[in-house]
């Protein structure tokens, strides 16, 4: 598609500029110094100031603000007429009954672990009950169970073996072995796309208070997942594709593709050994993650998410919409980047863990509509300008993460929202 094209043009360009191949075969003598610091990427200072990023959330947007259907005329549909938010494709999404429907395992009277609600069984209680559960269905290795049972959120001490037990990932010796050879090719060969993996690390990571202690993880785990090409075979049985580029000399042929990742820093709580971080993360990409950086009419692709988040805030908070829209204050560009990186970098880790329990638990990323809804409204009120907003919400990413998830997981609470509001 378009994106694509546009993601290849610019490493090209960048390739003309820097006179850089996309591939080359790393010297001897500097394989040996990859291998030997390959626990200590983190300390590398490569200079970077030449390279910049391909991937910009807001450069995505305008593309998904674009997008029309050449079949549809807005005459022939009246629900879809009077919607007046950026994304103009009419996709069916969700309405709160069916999403209290949906999601009925977050009603108000269930308890939720990290979430103080008005349920009969007092928090501590449900938390020690739901521990004993948690280690049942680990013993029973009933991945169905463990899905069912992360919608109410997972033990911090069961989570890594949980997330696992769903995504049907293990430790066998070949599993092991697939993760070595991927890190050979990384030792052998350099890709023009190591670099902007280096430079969206340090950019991203080795910044944040959270995620910088793990900045050797994720040069392993991303160089690794660049080389992988058993996650092209993942798009060849879906509509969606990855933004990703081509060896020199090797273009249109899928076996020489190189491809730009997502992050992967807050699995680092959860896994510390590589092989096993590398195909939890490989699993949620293909999974769930992947859905976030490509075009497709999925209820659960940014398309679908970004047309969720308008069409409940412009139905449940008319007043609030209008608002923002007239003082030049689109609310899907202030929520597109919570929900394309799912909320990662945004919230507090174990705030972030417990929301993608509940992907996991779903098999669905609805829920970061949602949650990027009760975020706008809690944020919004009273604002005059875009700047206003962005300050609002910056200063509550970490002291109201805990109120913002608990409303976020309520879909129930939404309607009450908008009239308190």
């Amino acid at each position: 598609g378009s994106w694509e094209k546009r993601i290849l043009k610019s490493l090209n360009s960048m390739c003309t500029e820097l006179s850089i191949p996309l591939a080359r075969k790393r010297p001897v003598g500097e394989q040996k110094e990859l291998l030997n610091k390959w626990n200590e990427m983190g300390t590398d200072e490569p200079d970077l100031s030449l390279f910049r990023p391909v991937y910009a959330p807001k450069d995505f947007l305008e593309v998904l603000i674009n997008l029309r259907n050449p079949n549809y005329e807005n005459g022939d549909s009246l629900s879809f007429r009077t919607h007046l938010g950026l994304i103009q494709v009419p996709l069916k999404v969700k309405d709160i009954p069916e999403l209290k429907e949906f999601f009925v395992e977050l009603g108000l009277t269930t308890g939720q672990l990290g979430i103080d609600d008005s349920t009969q069984v007092p928090p501590e209680l449900f938390e020690n009950e739901h521990v004993r559960i948690g280690q049942k269905v680990l013993t029973e290795q009933d991945s169905a169970a463990a899905q069912q049972y992360v919608r109410q959120g997972s033990p911090t001490a069961l989570r890594a073996e949980l997330w696992a037990l769903i995504l049907n990932i293990s430790s066998h010796p070949e599993d092991i072995l697939y993760y070595e050879q991927l890190k050979t090719n990384v030792i052998q060969h350099d890709l023009l796309v190591d670099s902007l993996i280096y430079k969206d690390v340090k950019l991203t990571a080795s910044n944040d208070d959270y995620y910088f202690v793990f900045e050797d993880y994720l040069y392993q785990v991303l160089l690794c997942f660049s080389r992988d090409t058993s996650v092209l075979s993942h798009f060849a049985y879906n509509s969606a594709s990855p933004p990703k580029s081509y060896i020199r000399g090797k273009l249109g042929l899928e076996e020489y593709a190189v491809f730009y990742p997502p992050n992967v820093a807050p699995l680092c709580f959860l896994y510390h050994e590589p092989s096993k971080l590398y195909q939890i993360f490989r699993e949620m990409y293909v999974r769930f993650f992947f859905r976030l950086h490509s075009i497709s009419s999925h209820p659960s692709g940014i398309v679908s998410l970004c047309l969720l988040f308008e069409t409940l805030l412009q139905t449940y908070l008319p007043q609030l919409f209008y608002h923002l829209r007239e003082i030049g204050a689109q609310p899907l560009r202030i929520s597109f980047k919570w929900m394309v990186r799912a909320f990662s970098g945004y919230l507090a880790t174990d705030q972030l863990l417990l929301l993608w329990d509940r992907i996991l638990g779903y098999n669905s990323l609805e829920i970061l509509a949602g949650k990027s809804l009760i975020l706008f409204c809690f944020s919004a009120c009273k604002i005059d300008s875009i700047v206003s907003i962005t300050r609002i919400i910056r200063e509550l990413k970490i002291s109201q993460s805990i109120e913002l998830f608990s409303l976020a997981n309520k879909p129930a609470l939404l309607k009450g929202w908008a009239n308190q509001t």
